[in-house]
């Protein structure tokens, strides 16, 4: 490959991929495996999964709890 095709392949319009993963909701940390642990409802528009790293996600336990029920976390 030649220099100028080099620089060519390096500013094409390609847009770089999205970064895939979301913040602990426990640690606060990004974690590239997120399990999602919650799902809070709201009144106007789209609900919001919470998310948590492997580590933290066992804590969390299964299903949905009384207070998921009540719209606590």
């Amino acid at each position: 490959m030649t220099a100028a095709r080099f620089v060519a392949a390096l500013l094409s319009a390609e847009p770089a991929p999205e970064p895939s993963g979301a913040h602990c909701v426990r640690c606060k940390r990004w974690t590239c495996a997120p399990v999602p642990v919650r799902y809070i409802e709201r009144a106007s528009g789209p609900g919001v999964t919470l998310h948590a790293c492997p580590s933290h996600a066992v804590a969390f336990g299964a299903g949905p709890t009384p207070e998921d029920e009540l719209g606590t976390l």
